[in-house]
């Protein structure tokens, strides 16, 4: 007997929906409805302290089209959690996006901790690993987010976990926005700031995580997944075929060059990159190449299944 759930992940750049079938015997997930609506909720975020009101209605738009999913596959409100993360943890107006979230889909975003976000991606990511011998653990799980970064080191549970303030979106408008205006293509001195501080979230990162006793890592999130469709030279995204993959960090490092160099519409016309990420995507595949070269990894093993599935299995668990 399977249970169906609604799982909903609220990121500082994208806001998402999984509507799934999840058998509490053995954990298979089965997909209804899976979909990533660019928000930007964490616009702005990181110089005024408060959630923009285009990024909240953008949001709201979101949810509204969300609660209709949600109704239509006939899932419950306590089958249904919504758990918010980066940019509403941080927020001074926190109060009028939850009050926005309950009106419009009657259960209360859960603004959680870094850690609890790192434990929900390490359970969405791992979970279907269990058994694969050719994955040594324990694993390193990467999540690249629009405003933090979360690690997590585990075999079949978490061990330590760390979120760092470093995500493709904050890095960007910190490092790259002048006069409203991404720098198109980046300077070097901009690239060596950004370069800077991931490095120096990474040092924060290592005081409570062992980086380097990771044997297979693990990488979440829209940069890592559009960094691999890049590196697969797909004709356009495809999950089934990022899911799993294994991309070098040679490839990494060749796509971080090529992104940090190349301008807006030369970024744009890449066949797998969402509208959303072109201006963030530099910052993002940084972030991945910098920890790759951190924890000596040769490879990154790429999963499409991450917090959002943590979340739906934890509903399931209820």
């Amino acid at each position: 007997m399977t249970t169906r759930v609604a799982a909903v992940d609220c990121g500082t750049n994208s806001i998402r929906l999984l509507v799934a079938d999840i058998d509490p015997a053995t954990g298979e997930l089965t997909d209804l409805d899976r979909r990533m609506t660019i928000v930007r909720l964490g616009q702005g975020v990181d110089r005024t302290g408060r959630l923009a009101p285009e990024a909240l209605e953008r949001t709201f738009a979101a949810c509204r089209e969300y609660a209709e999913v949600i109704r239509g596959h006939g899932v419950t409100p306590d089958r249904t959690r919504f758990v918010a993360t980066s940019a509403s943890r941080d927020a001074e107006n926190r109060d009028d996006f939850v009050r926005g979230v309950v009106d419009i889909l009657g259960v209360e975003p859960e603004v959680i901790t870094g850690d609890q976000e790192a434990a929900f991606s390490f359970t969405g990511a791992t979970r279907e690993l269990a058994g694969r011998d050719h994955l040594p653990k324990p694993y390193l799980v990467v999540d690249i987010g629009g405003g933090s970064t979360e690690f997590v080191v585990g075999e079949d549970a978490v061990r330590a976990a760390r979120s760092v303030d470093i995500g493709c979106v904050r890095l960007t408008e910190r490092h790259l926005l002048r006069d409203g205006r991404i720098a198109d293509p980046p300077a070097p001195g901009q690239v060596a700031a950004m370069k800077a501080d991931i490095e120096a979230a990474l040092d924060l990162a290592e005081k409570t995580v062992p980086l380097a006793e990771a044997r297979t890592l693990v990488g979440l999130a829209g940069s890592v997944t559009t960094v691999a469709g890049i590196a697969l030279d797909l004709p356009e995204y495809d999950s089934s075929a990022i899911h799993h993959s294994r991309i070098t960090v040679e490839q990494v490092a060749g796509i971080t060059e090529r992104l940090l160099a190349a301008t807006h519409d030369e970024r744009a016309a890449i066949p797998v990159m969402h509208p959303g990420r072109v201006d963030v995507i530099g910052a993002g595949s940084l972030i991945l190449l910098t920890i790759m070269e951190r924890t000596g990894a040769r490879e990154v093993v790429v999963s499409e299944h991450d917090i959002l599935d943590g979340i739906a299995h934890s509903c399931a668990a209820r």
